[in-house]
């Protein structure tokens, strides 16, 4: 039975009856909660509960399950016995886990036996037994052991990253030593991480259930406690020092979901979108503290931090390699969040402009927004009188939907840019109400995988006019939903229940095709090393599905070029390329690798192993920064003075072998 009534339980009445409400009345697919709703909410509650498989037994699960059908008859009556049960149940699985970690790291580890552990929690049961979980905690445990030594060894070799010792001097001179240092790391890394998992606050049972809920009805339904309300508003905003990146909870892990432009990850380099943390060392400290189950605003405040501090990340690639990565906290270069541009010089032909937006910037009140901006570009190109231009959207993950329907209609006439149908099947027609265009040259638009929202809304509606060739590495990603951030709290000075991030909207182009799950597929499509990357709308659990309505009226471009002969020179061109045949070699080897979970815990495998990956890696010798570079970049005001960031963004550019493919593609536009 539920525990007798406190604060927490009051507010759980309110907030069940509210996202009760709100599901059923205000979502977009307005479903009524019932047992098959109640049914799936309870895998995706386990899986809240413990994803990784490494806390509950399949009888704790068993037990659980006499709640399946009975979580909407809870969220309509606020009693949420099985989030109390649940939490009940982790807890105490937590303590016994919790004596097996620290007597696994007590003592030396052989790492000489043949075995293998699985990585992957879907390809493995529950355990049956506590004898049984102990045996999955201890190979795991060996596991992150030897990977923590190796990376010592690394540094000491002068061959890797800070392995979580301030100097090589603070590495341990044997190998017994160096196990004895990351055994007792370790432990007292994952005692602190049981200690925050026994200390749960008073709404996370409740949260963990009612998310379970809304993430059936889609991935982006969220209920968001005030703590991570707060954590969503600085994600969003850029408004706090730190690293720039913001975060979701992915499993039982802490997922990087977006780099913010300009923010200190992003410039430096090396943590990537899909990453998953799974330790922060903080500076003058030698201990990790491992974030497995950790609670998000709890990673958020490790990783925040004031300006010229610096923060290391011990991260899991989506590939499956792990790193250490030192990141210096600082504020947002705000510059780096703006579009920018430059003109590109083939050794041969005319000149070409290019424009990259990495989001939709701006608002009512603001002085700059992505489509004035892009209009400044625009206009400032015309007056060079290039010959076509490259609009890059790749990592574009969207923004303000006004902004990108602003930024349409300097590229077409007049006309319909996109249709809003909300819950109650209202359609909205937004257009171009003004006649002119700022651009009549040739367009490329250039996307991603990560190319989202208001940036496939831009170029749905450019490939629906005929307007723009669209050119990328497969489809984008396919978000083509609108959520609203709604207030459970009547206080909103002093909130004590939160928010749900509500999904009220969806998006469909000129043409009447969603752009939800399918995205916008590129006409032309270029080798893509990133495609191992399950990141898109369609790879999430109950995605809104794909739908179509009917079009809107409009007048096409009169496009000159035949979209299958650009198809065709640009294949020949790819076939011919060397680079993009060790990019396809790369895609194909990440790819492969990335299915590859069950990894040897004898250490002279798991060497070898880890030698063949390094080797297969060096043999197709990908190395984009020492490619010749393929155009000669300049600023199209060369009288103003240029920091170096800009210089390296310059240099970047030029060795970009999909920005090369564009440009050909706008000779061949051309009749070139």
């Amino acid at each position: 039975m539920q525990p007798p009534a406190s604060e927490a339980d009051r507010r759980e009445l309110t907030l069940s009856h509210e996202v009760v409400d709100l599901l059923e009345h205000r979502h977009l697919l307005g479903r009524t909660l019932d047992n098959t709703i109640s049914s799936q909410a309870f895998v995706s509650y386990l899986d809240r509960l413990d994803a990784s498989k490494l806390f509950l037994l399949a009888s704790d699960r068993e037990k659980l399950a006499a709640y399946r059908d009975k979580i909407d008859d809870e969220l309509h009556s606020g009693n949420l016995e099985l989030a109390h049960a649940g939490q009940s149940v982790l807890l105490a699985r937590v303590a016994v886990v919790e004596k097996v970690v620290a007597e696994v790291l007590a003592a030396p580890m052989n790492h000489d036996d043949e075995e293998f552990v699985e990585l992957d929690s879907k390809k493995v049961e529950p355990a049956t037994t506590e004898a049984q979980l102990a045996e999955r905690w201890r190979q795991r445990l060996e596991l992150e052991v030897m990977q923590r030594v190796a990376a010592m060894e690394r540094v000491l070799a002068g061959a890797g990253s800070n392995a979580g010792s301030a100097s090589k001097a603070e590495i341990p001179a044997t190998r017994e030593a160096r196990e004895e240092k990351v055994r007792a790391s370790l432990a007292k890394s994952y005692a602190a991480q049981f200690e925050r998992l026994k200390a749960r606050g008073a709404l996370d049972a409740a949260a963990d259930l009612v998310n379970a809920v809304c993430q059936t009805f889609d991935p982006h339904t969220d209920y968001l406690p005030p703590a991570e309300k707060a954590n969503f508003d600085i994600a969003i905003t850029g408004s706090l020092e730190g690293i720039g990146a913001a975060l979701r909870v992915h499993d039982d892990l802490i997922e990087v979901s977006e780099l913010v432009p300009g923010g200190a990850a992003a410039r430096q380099g090396k943590l990537g979108q899909g990453d998953l943390i799974l330790a922060i060392q903080q500076e003058g400290s030698d201990d990790w503290v491992d974030v497995m189950n950790m609670r998000l605003d709890d990673v958020v405040a490790l990783i925040r931090g004031p300006k010229g501090t610096v923060v290391r990340l011990h991260v899991r690639k989506p590939d499956g390699r792990e790193d250490q990565i030192e990141i210096t906290r600082d504020v947002i270069v705000i510059e780096a969040t703006y579009a920018r541009g430059a003109l590109l010089q083939p050794k041969a032909g005319p000149t070409f402009g290019y424009i990259y937006l990495p989001g939709f910037y701006g608002d009512a009140t603001s002085t700059r927004t992505a489509s004035k901006d892009v209009g400044r570009l625009l206009a400032a190109m015309n007056a060079k009188k290039v010959a076509g231009v490259v609009l890059d959207l790749r990592g574009n993950g969207g923004g303000l939907l006004q902004d990108s329907v602003a930024l349409a209609g300097e590229l077409i006439d007049q006309g319909p840019i996109v249709q809003v149908r909300n819950h109650d099947d209202r359609i909205q027609v937004l257009s171009d109400p003004q006649p002119g265009v700022e651009l009549t040259a040739p367009l490329v638009i250039l996307v991603d995988q990560f190319s989202a929202s208001a940036s496939e809304i831009l170029a749905g509606a450019m490939q629906d006019y005929h307007r723009a060739v669209i050119v990328g590495t497969g489809p984008t990603h396919g978000k083509g939903t609108v959520q609203a951030m709604i207030k459970l709290d009547r206080d909103s000075a002093k909130p004590v229940i939160g928010v749900v991030k509500l999904t009220i909207e969806q998006f469909f182009r000129v043409s009447g095709s969603s752009t939800q799950r399918d995205g916008v597929t590129p006409d032309i499509t270029l080798p893509n090393p990133d495609s191992y990357i399950k990141s898109g709308e369609r790879d999430l659990e109950h995605a809104i599905p794909w739908t179509k309505i009917d079009p809107a009226p409009h007048e096409d471009w009169p496009a000159k070029w035949d979209r299958s002969a650009l198809v065709a020179k640009s294949g020949k061109r790819v076939a011919k390329s060397p680079v993009f045949a060790k990019i396809t070699a790369l895609e194909d080897v990440m790819a492969k690798r990335s299915t590859e979970t069950r990894i040897p815990l004898a250490r002279s495998e798991w060497e070898a192993r880890a030698k063949r990956e390094k080797d297969e890696v060096a043999k197709i010798g990908l190395d984009l920064d020492k490619l010749p570079a393929m155009f000669t970049v300049t600023g199209i005001d060369e009288a103003t003075p240029i920091d170096d960031r800009m210089k390296k963004w310059r240099a970047s550019i030029a060795h970009d072998p999909w920005l090369a493919e564009s440009i050909a593609v706008l000779g061949d536009m051309l009749g070139k």
